[in-house]
């Protein structure tokens, strides 16, 4: 009686065993086949420049074509009006919002930027407000052409004291260095570099420090008051009004770099860190302009974004980078950086301030 007991027991886990295998391919297959997977699955892995085949793993290429195609940006085709941005003094006494309030408390010993963590349920980051527009200055390769530098490099090679990445760049199955960047880039009002392949359009500060976003051809940017620029996009917020993402854009859950202007000329610097589990996901683009619309700003453009998505502080990795964080950051062929012309004071933020 005994050993017919203990057979039955084995027999029983063993069934139960297969009935929780059982249990979990099928939940496996109603996650894959479920829409909402979908839209987050295929979007994100082709928004990879080696991974996009994780999209074809579980779908067929019909499938990714169709939730491709519901999933895009629909351009506002608005011109910027510069006009709008009235540079100001950044002391104020009344506030729109809590985040506005935010802002503009200064941190200790700092009059040229603020640090503000970003943490939501899915994702962390981290925004930088820089209080005048004067200060930010496009950093550049000095390999241009061969190779690339980190954003920390950038930043402490051009005496700045905060910066993020810019511009795309070739990135054949992951190995980019950041020497070949995509389309075109503006320093000092010339056009110092152009090359097939960039997406999206200017970004970039007119003479007199504007925040100007456009599709124009380099040349007549540059006739407009262009100073400095890199090519990438899409733009998310043009005069105040919000680019309609439908889907995510197609440009799926990810990491993400954005640079943006409020109408009183402060500069506005975010960096979403992405695809580490446990820790933070990614953005979508609406999810990033959700951000930027608690904090006033009026003009937006998507950067550079995946493991290129790096920001600096005083000479230090800021961020959680989805890789090369052991290396200081990937090497990227521009950054946007802060520096500080005026020599105001400007006390290095302690990052055990922060959750």
């Amino acid at each position: 009686m005994k050993k017919k007991k203990k057979v039955r027991l084995k027999i029983s886990i063993f069934t139960l065993l297969i009935c929780c295998l059982d249990l979990l391919v099928i939940t496996g297959l109603l996650v894959i086949h479920s829409y909402k997977f979908k839209s987050f699955w295929i979007p994100t892995a082709m928004t990879t420049m080696s991974h996009k085949y994780l999209a074809y793993t579980l779908y067929d290429e019909d499938v990714v074509n169709k939730i491709m195609s519901e999933n895009y940006v629909e351009d506002t085709n608005e011109e910027v009006n510069l006009d709008d941005i009235i540079i100001g003094d950044s002391s104020k006494k009344h506030y729109s919002n809590k985040y506005e309030k935010e802002l503009f408390t200064k941190d200790k010993g700092n009059e040229v930027y603020k640090t503000i963590r970003i943490i939501e349920p899915k994702f962390k980051g981290w925004l930088i407000g820089v209080y005048d527009p004067s200060d930010i200055e496009l950093a550049v390769s000095n390999r241009l052409g061969k190779g690339g530098q980190s954003v920390n490099k950038l930043v402490t090679s051009h005496e700045g004291l905060v910066g993020i990445n810019g511009g795309g760049f070739e990135d054949l199955d992951g190995w980019g260095n950041g020497s070949i960047p995509y389309g075109a880039i503006i320093q000092n009002g010339k056009l110092i570099w152009t090359h097939p392949g960039g997406s999206g359009g200017l970004i970039g500060f007119t003479n007199d420090h504007k925040m100007y976003l456009t599709d124009k051809a380099p040349k007549d940017a540059i006739a407009d008051g262009m100073k400095e620029a890199v090519e990438f996009g899409p733009f998310l917020i043009v005069n105040g009004k919000t680019t309609k993402i439908h889907g995510d854009g197609g440009w799926g859950t990810a990491p993400r770099s954005v640079i943006a202007q409020r109408k009183d000329g402060v500069v506005l610097l975010l960096i979403i860190e992405g695809r580490l589990p446990g820790y933070s996901i990614g953005a979508t683009l609406n999810d990033v302009i959700n951000i930027l619309a608690r904090y006033k700003a009026y003009n937006a453009a998507n950067l550079d974004g995946g493991a290129s998505s790096t920001m600096s502080i005083e000479g230090k990795l800021w961020n959680r980078p989805s890789a090369g964080g052991e290396y200081g950051g990937r090497t990227v062929s521009n950054a946007w950086i802060v520096t500080n012309k005026n020599n105001k004071p400007a006390q290095a933020p302690d990052k055990k301030n922060y959750k």
